[in-house]
């Protein structure tokens, strides 16, 4: 599959300031596939290091700290001779080497020449840093998400559909197929980005193969929480992880912690929703009390709303069969709020943007509310269906002068009073 993210690591690979390259990401979003795949396109050669399956690969940094000397031996286990510039070295699983992990400061610093990337599981997350320092200052980090929509439809073969999609959003004209663009839409509800799943589905067009497999993803993420974390922590990751489909469903998204538990609070589940954050598991979206730049200077960090990261992972939870989504039933209608929502924030997450909601004493509420690079401040409200009569839209413009507004629904496009219409399927455009 071809993902976007291929073109930011070109970027790197090119860039004369490079540091070794941390790949962030929730597990099985293709951090290793992605990068065994631009490693084997883009350099001589590419060595793999998985540090989870081999106890011996750890000695080699037993010793020092030394580049040269840990290059030369991981030359020798891997049958390959490592190339400065030619040969991408991929260390995988790299949290289960503290020591692995401290030596890429060592070799930004003395051995920047080799062009290294790493990835793992919970590496925002200070955990098991027992002895050694984390590298500081000395790597850069990347985000890798599920297949957006865009590379879901790519994936399909369904590019044409995807440029007059791109076609109609810039030029805010009317698509003609924008019932197709909309079946396929409510596909990747089901479906979501995980590369996986979408295989399973181009492979057997079958739900229920797609559901299997989407149980398997959340069931890793529950093995995980209980790898790296202790029994009781991992019983309120688990609580916080397990409550998000019922956050959502609620008219009022602002995560509450009594729906985890009765007489839950916030001092003792902030740790385990870090957890889930830092892990790529959840999408975090803070209120802000202002629409005013810069936003976070506004945020308040007390009240907040919980995503998950892939969509089709929320929806495989509300266990909603695949022909009512599929079919518009109308059945689906109070669930199809919080799976757009969801959507939305993946898309716009993925895309770069840090986002944040907005409300006015219960009487007005904009779902997001995003920054651009030339510092506007642009209200994002998400519609499910094609009936978008909203007043909150107007009062917050009116109140912080918006240059204009975006409305994400099953509309079709167009732009008018101010306001961009913005079919669900382009959300990952803006």
């Amino acid at each position: 599959m071809e993902r976007k993210i291929e073109n930011k690591l070109l970027e790197w690979k090119n860039d004369p300031y490079r540091k070794p390259l941390i790949l962030q990401g929730a597990r099985q979003v293709g951090k290793t596939y992605t990068t065994l795949s631009f490693g084997k396109k883009y350099y001589r050669s590419c060595v793999y290091f998985n540090f989870e399956n081999n106890s011996e690969l750890a000695k080699i940094f037993d010793r020092d700290m030394d580049p040269e000397r840990i290059v030369m031996e991981l030359s020798a286990k891997s049958g390959q001779t490592i190339l400065k510039g030619e040969t991408l070295i991929f260390f995988d699983e790299i949290q289960a080497c503290e020591r692995a992990l401290t030596s890429l400061k060592y070799f930004q610093e003395s051995a920047n020449e080799y062009h290294i990337i790493a990835a793992g599981s919970l590496l925002g997350v200070a955990l098991n840093r027992d002895k050694y320092s984390f590298p500081v200052g000395k790597i850069n980090f990347m985000n890798m998400y599920p297949l957006d929509f865009e590379e879901f439809l790519t994936a399909l073969g369904q590019e044409k559909l995807l440029n007059a999609i791109k076609d109609s959003f810039y030029s805010n004209a009317p698509l003609s197929l924008h019932d197709t663009a909309m079946d396929y839409y409510r596909k990747y509800l089901l479906t979501g980005g995980m590369p996986s799943v979408v295989v399973k589905y181009i492979d057997k067009q079958d739900f229920d193969f797609v559901r299997a497999e989407q149980k398997n993803i959340n069931d890793s993420y529950i093995a995980d929480m209980a790898k790296y974390a202790t029994p009781h922590e991992t019983t309120k990751i688990m609580a916080a992880f397990e409550s998000i489909p019922a956050q959502l469903a609620k008219e009022n998204k602002k995560f509450q912690y009594k729906v985890i538990k009765t007489g839950a609070k916030a001092n003792q589940y902030e740790t385990p929703i870090d957890w889930l954050k830092s892990s790529g598991i959840i999408i975090k979206c803070h209120k802000v009390n202002e629409g005013s730049l810069p936003l976070k200077a506004y945020c308040d960090f007390s009240s907040f709303k919980i995503y998950m990261a892939d969509v089709g992972l929320l929806t495989s939870k509300f266990d909603i069969p695949a022909n009512i989504i599929l079919s518009g039933n109308t059945h689906f209608d109070r669930f199809k709020g919080a799976l757009a929502e969801n959507y939305v924030a993946q898309s716009l997450v993925t895309n770069g943007h840090n986002i944040f909601y907005w409300e006015s004493n219960g009487k007005a509420e904009i779902d997001f509310v995003m920054q651009d690079k030339e510092g506007n401040i642009i209200p994002v409200e998400v519609k499910s269906g094609e009936h978008t009569k909203s007043k909150s839209l107007g009062v917050f413009c009116s109140r912080y002068q918006c240059d204009y507004s975006i409305r994400i629904s099953g509309k079709n496009f167009g732009f008018e009073n101010g306001i961009k219409s913005v079919p669900l399927y382009a959300a990952g455009l803006i």
